[in-house]
């Protein structure tokens, strides 16, 4: 059997029907663009799903554009994705850690080291222990004797050199945090515009189930207007062959009077 074929209103190529969409079941916004795009088009007939999903793509981008003005390049990225069906979530986590030099990772070890309770616990024993021996043990000649001017030394450069080596780890934090931002942006873009495509696509399929049903409503009214048609032609066939045999009444008569 031979596949029912038609020409797409737009290209103008031989498409088979099932890859065809009539122009009823198209959004405004869309048949818009290509009206503006084939000034010479009527605005009837079917759409192939190429030049439907070319339009439709396009439609995308036009409301994004008139949502936040400019598309940015993150915003391409997701429409292209959106294209060509792609994954846009991913592990910002081991990306951002594979960038990471020797001394990125070293300084982010410190940091989270000098963040620690045990850094603190360590921290306050070698203080203490500091003022023991100098204050006790060494009271005859302790080599820094109160006000302990090589202790403040000591931790004046400890966190001179911790503050920048915190600062740094700081800023890697900021710059993941911000890849992270882009990354739920560009999930939640791709997440509203694929249900915003769904939509449209129950639409397209609710309109395709509402025309077949139209189409075996009418079928089954043509069922019914042949059968009504055929059921009046027998019943005239009917009264006049029940026309025709003899009544056999007044032969019963007769026979009572003789």
């Amino acid at each position: 059997m031979q596949q029912a074929t038609a020409k797409c209103s737009l290209c103008g190529l031989q498409k088979s029907t099932k890859q065809l969409t009539s122009v009823d079941l198209i959004r405004d916004g869309v048949v818009a663009l290509m009206k503006k795009a084939h000034p010479d088009w009527d605005g009837a007939g079917s759409i192939c799903m190429e030049d439907l999903n070319q339009f439709r793509n396009q439609y995308v981008e036009e409301v994004v554009k008139k949502q936040k003005g400019d598309i940015s390049t993150l915003e391409r990225h997701v429409l292209k994705g959106l294209k060509e069906h792609e994954l846009i979530a991913q592990n910002i986590n081991t990306a951002f850690d594979r960038q990471l030099t020797v001394g990125e990772k070293t300084a982010d070890k410190v940091a989270e080291f000098g963040g620690s309770w045990r850094f603190l616990m360590i921290f306050g024993g070698v203080l203490f222990t500091w003022i023991i021996i100098n204050a006790f043990v060494l009271l005859a000649k302790p080599f820094d004797p109160y006000p302990f001017i090589l202790l403040n030394l000591v931790l004046s450069c400890l966190a001179a050199i911790q503050a920048p080596i915190i600062m740094m780890s700081q800023n890697r934090q900021e710059d993941r945090d911000r890849l992270r931002s882009e990354e739920d942006y560009r999930v939640n873009l791709k997440a509203e515009l694929e249900i915003r495509q769904l939509n449209e696509k129950l639409d397209y399929l609710l309109g395709r189930q509402w025309q077949r049903l139209l189409e075996i409503q009418q079928i089954q009214l043509d069922l019914m207007e042949e059968m009504a048609s055929k059921k009046a032609k027998t019943a005239p066939a009917n009264n006049s062959a029940s026309s025709a045999k003899p009544a056999p009444i007044p032969e019963l008569v007769g026979s009572v009077s003789k």
